[in-house]
């Protein structure tokens, strides 16, 4: 039966598209350097029939390995698994990024074509009853085969995969999976494809420039750019960023044009039009919720987190439910402290979310002196790369950089590095996307272009892709310090891609739980305000003068200040998220609003002043990318991040011996190992959570 599955479904992808009429650039490894994508050879049409062909390749190359009649060995059955698969691998790995940061329609047609179609190829590899029985045969006898540590995680991670994906399930039940699977794909593929457009959509649109009042001369420009852009000479146009609160609104000094701006992300995807994406998720949380029923799980959440590090959801919920009390205090206070600012400032108002950041910044300013206008000359994007980012990865680990002109990209704006150790051998490259574009999902990440491999001998191709504000022609690329911590966030991810030494693909760099992937990254974000990395990078624009110590105090000073907001945001979306994804199988299909506003209450958090980072509209996290029910794990890695980096404070802090330690016990380990015992080899002990409580200021202290 398995094998008529798996020819029907071939036969379905060979007559759903033309052939290609010339060799597709995803057919064969790519020449360049490292394997890197070739660019300029690959169109927007090659996506779709390069995905197809590796569809039909690897249900072969799968089907070769189900029916081999030699008893299964590790070799034969689960390094095989391994190595098939590389043309779809190529083409899914680029296609995912260029869908995420430069799409256009020919691209989001591919995606809704793609979409079930490899959800049916997941299901045809994984719910395949012969190949389960061979990697079943090998798991039961793990114990006798001798395997080393990253084997015996492999095939333990394989059998998980297995039974995870259905395997075990009764056919009956495999075909109800089967369909869920598809109905899935495809409602994430129309939640991302809706908010895109939404996002655009919403930009704020405004008359004339007066309304812009508070922000410099090189936001205005931008801002008259965007409009050209858009076809709206003579106007101005704020284009949104996915979270709630816009940067615009810590500047602008007119209140409409503030509760304007906010209003417009607010309800972006909740316009009661095609891009609204509420019935979207209204749907999927059903879905989702049946899936795991099916699976043996009451909730969305207890299957989610069954292979993270918390291990459990009540783990997660305990974890966040402490520290909603602690957030809420410091959200209370200041909230007194900034409406006495407005009322200082004779605003003759009570406070509001649109109001909130522009005078916690005159708090702020007033507290520590210091105005964010007054750092940014001394951020210029580039040298923040080159002499911050990359002379932290060079004190901790020897690394160096070199620019390559001669790659090429898939946007003009890109720039991509080559990355040699410490010894000057080749590391891999690495891609910089930081510019904001209409086509271009929102907020930042980190991506593999290729993954590290010894046994294709692949070395990582990694990228970082952002959406700071482009400036105006003629105009310095200066940018915030919470773009420079994003930076170091960013390139974090990159350094554990970059560092991955595994054998095999699937255990590689990055490939780890969502609550573990998040924890390099934002350990990382540390050195961009060490003494000598700062001093390194942070100088002015025009005269080359570093910041002045007087202001870098003001930074350090200023460092735990707005945590009630900024920590409370954060808090409030992954409270939500959790909240929906413990939605239990009996549960009626939900009201979008009504039930934000309930999970959200429930929190005790100041929703009415602090909004969440995201509302469930345009959450692209947890409905359309891999964080369902795990939108918590920026919160969990930053109580593990913060462990780590008081160990280092207490072992000298940025030394190459330290780096190094942190590299061979972390970052070089891909998932080769226990999350936990990862840990503690590094720290010597469990989590806790009281370095995360002092590190945000909620210890009381």
């Amino acid at each position: 039966m398995a094998s008529l599955q798996f020819l029907a479904m071939a036969a379905a992808l060979a007559s759903g598209s033309p052939a290609p009429a010339a060799p597709n650039p995803f057919a064969q490894p790519s020449t360049l350097p490292y394997e890197a994508p070739p660019f300029d050879r690959i169109t927007d049409a090659d996506y779709q029939p390069a995905i197809e062909a590796g569809i039909t390749d690897s249900l072969a190359e799968v089907r070769r390995i189900a029916d081999n009649p030699a008893p299964p060995t590790f070799d034969n059955t689960i390094v095989a698994m391994e190595r098939q698969g590389q043309m779809l691998s190529r083409a899914q790995l680029a296609f995912g990024q260029v869908t995420q940061a430069n799409t256009n329609p020919t691209l989001q047609k591919a995606q809704v074509a793609l979409g079930p179609k490899l959800a049916a190829y997941t299901d045809a590899v994984y719910l395949d009853p012969k190949l389960f029985a061979r990697v079943k045969a090998l798991y039961d006898a793990r114990a006798s085969l001798k395997l080393d540590q990253e084997q015996s995680m492999l095939l333990e991670e394989d059998y998980k995969r297995f039974v995870r994906a259905g395997a075990q399930l009764s056919p009956e039940d495999q075909a109800k999976l089967r369909a869920l699977n598809k109905q899935i794909s495809s409602l994430g593929i129309a939640f991302r494809q809706k908010l895109l457009a939404a996002t655009k959509a919403g930009a704020l649109v405004l008359p004339d420039k007066a309304r812009l009042a508070g922000l410099n001369d090189a936001e205005t420009d931008a801002a008259a750019r965007d409009a050209r852009d858009r076809g709206l000479t003579g106007q101005y146009v704020l284009a949104l960023q996915n979270t709630t609160s816009q940067p615009a609104i810590q500047s602008l000094t007119d209140r409409a044009t503030r509760h304007a701006l906010f209003d417009q992300s607010w309800t972006r995807a909740e316009k009661g039009d095609a891009n609204d994406t509420r019935e979207v998720i209204a749907e999927l949380i059903q879905l989702r919720t049946q899936k795991a029923n099916l699976l043996g799980f009451k909730t969305w959440a207890d299957y989610s987190l069954d292979d993270q590090m918390a291990r459990t959801a009540q783990t997660a919920k305990d974890f966040m439910n402490a520290l909603d009390a602690p957030t809420a205090a410091e959200q209370g206070r200041e909230a007194a402290d900034v409406q006495a600012a407005i009322d200082a400032d004779h605003g003759g108002f009570k406070l509001k979310p649109w109001d909130w950041e522009l005078y916690a910044e005159k708090v702020r300013k007033a507290k520590y002196d210091l105005d964010e206008n007054q750092t940014k000359p001394y951020l210029e994007i580039w040298t923040v790369l080159e002499n911050g980012v990359f002379y932290a990865a060079n004190q901790m680990y020897g690394l160096t950089f070199k620019r390559r002109t001669d790659i090429p990209t898939f946007q003009s704006d890109i720039r991509v590095y080559e990355v040699f150790d410490a010894d000057k051998t080749p590391l891999g490259l690495a891609y910089f996307d930081y510019w904001k574009r209409d086509n271009k999902a929102g907020g930042a990440w980190m991506n593999s272009f290729v993954r590290q491999s010894k046994l294709f001998g692949t070395r990582p191709v990694i990228s970082n892709t952002a959406n700071f504000t482009k400036p105006a022609p003629g105009q310095p690329a200066l940018i915030t310090f919470e773009d420079v911590r994003t930076m170091f966030h960013e390139f974090g991810h990159g350094l554990h891609g970059l560092f991955a030494s595994q054998t095999y693909p699937s255990l590689s760099g990055t490939a780890v739980a969502r609550d573990f992937v998040e924890f390099p990254s934002q350990f990382n974000e540390h050195w961009a305000l060490e003494p000598r990395v700062l001093a390194h990078y942070a100088k002015h624009y025009q005269t080359g003068a570093p910041m002045p110590q007087a202001l870098v105090d003001k930074i350090k000073r200023a460092d735990r200040f707005g945590q009630g907001f900024s920590f409370g945001e954060l808090l409030a979306a992954a409270q939500l998220d959790m909240a929906w994804h413990s939605l239990p199988g009996d549960a009626p299909k939900q009201d979008v609003d009504a039930f934000e506003a309930k999970a959200l209450g429930a929190t005790g958090l100041d929703i009415t002043d602090v909004p969440p980072r995201y509302r469930s509209s345009y959450f692209s996290h947890i409905w359309g990318s891999g964080y369902a029910a795990g939108y918590y794990a920026y919160i969990w890695t930053d109580m593990l991040q913060q462990n780590v980096y008081d160990w280092f404070e207490a072992h000298g802090g940025m030394t190459r011996a330290n780096g190094q330690r942190f590299r061979d016990l972390v970052l070089s380990r891909g998932h080769t190992e226990d999350y936990n015992e990862m840990f503690r080899n590094m720290v010597g002990h469990a989590p806790e959570v009281a370095p995360l409580l002092v590190k945000r200021g909620l210890n009381g202290g």
